[in-house]
């Protein structure tokens, strides 16, 4: 009876040992992983576009050269006297805010032109840490800025951290699922609303335009902390997997019916290789270009 209490004992020890607890299930895993990055890329769409919002709704203010110190509005309470000649009953800059709208959109449409040509030779991580560090030093040359040309120095760096942002997220959706498309879109869309509301209400709230430009330094901080921790790593894929994924993606656009037969190796394009694909997604570009 010894040995047979013993035994069990020992069996239930060893089922007790065998016990362990139940590792996350699959669905929770991927369930999980799904919301990092849907949130990741929203994050990414509001950070990217925030910087390029705050410029515009700033125009007025870096053109006038306001620097005023401590806790002060950028209304000026006591604004020079018009000229006698003057129609106007607007307080006008004598650049035209028209040029800060060019120093943020020209740079910006040249990277977009020139991106296909050998943007993709450059790994992602570099491409964002450009695009965050362009981003904070727009918001520290234009809020330290002495005349309209630093300013305008400012805006560019801003231009070119939301042109630079936006190749380089929407290429890396291609290794994520579809929804981060939406998110990414709705982030984007985020960022006019709260870039501009921000600017508008921490100004009317007694803060400077460069304490206001200061205090969204964090911006590009959340950009960069959205990409290196919150997104998960990309699928490693197998060999072949981005070129067959690449040519089942391009096929519909290119209007061929039957799949091309796979190369036994695939080697970059050429540029007469790339004109030829451009124009035959020529249809689908000109109406976003119009919008």
């Amino acid at each position: 009876m010894g040995g047979r209490a013993g035994s069990r004992r020992r069996l239930s020890d060893c089922e007790g040992e065998e016990t362990a607890p139940e590792p996350r299930s699959p669905l929770l895993d991927r369930q999980g992983a799904l919301w990092r990055n849907v949130m990741g890329f929203w994050l990414l769409g509001l950070c990217n576009n925030f910087s390029y919002v705050v410029m515009l709704s700033a125009a007025h203010d870096i053109l006038s050269h306001q620097r005023a110190s401590g806790n002060q509005s950028h209304v000026n309470p006591d604004p020079p006297l018009t000229p006698h000649n003057s129609s106007s009953r607007f307080d006008c800059n004598s650049v035209s805010t028209a040029a800060v709208l060019l120093a943020d959109i020209l740079p910006t449409l040249v990277i977009k032109l020139l991106a296909p040509l050998g943007l993709h030779l450059l790994p992602y991580s570099p491409r964002v840490l450009v695009s965050g560090i362009c981003a904070a030093g727009s918001f520290l040359l234009v809020a330290f800025s002495h005349s309209v040309g630093t300013s305008l120095c400012g805006v560019v760096l801003a231009s070119i951290s939301s042109g630079l942002g936006e190749v380089t997220f929407l290429s890396l959706t291609a290794f994520y699922p579809r929804a981060v498309i939406s998110w990414w879109s709705s982030g984007t869309g985020g960022a006019g609303l709260l870039g501009a509301l921000s600017y508008l209400g921490l100004t009317q709230a007694g803060l400077s335009p460069q304490h206001t430009l200061l205090s969204m330094l964090g911006v590009p901080a959340l950009l960069l902390a959205s990409y290196f921790c919150l997104l998960t790593p990309p699928a490693p894929q197998e060999p072949g997997g981005e070129e067959e994924a690449e040519t089942s993606a391009r096929q519909p656009l290119m209007g061929s019916e039957a799949p091309e037969s796979k190369p036994e190796s695939r080697s970059n394009l050429s540029l007469p290789e790339r004109w030829t694909v451009f124009k035959g997604l020529l249809p689908y570009i000109v109406p976003l270009v119009v919008v």
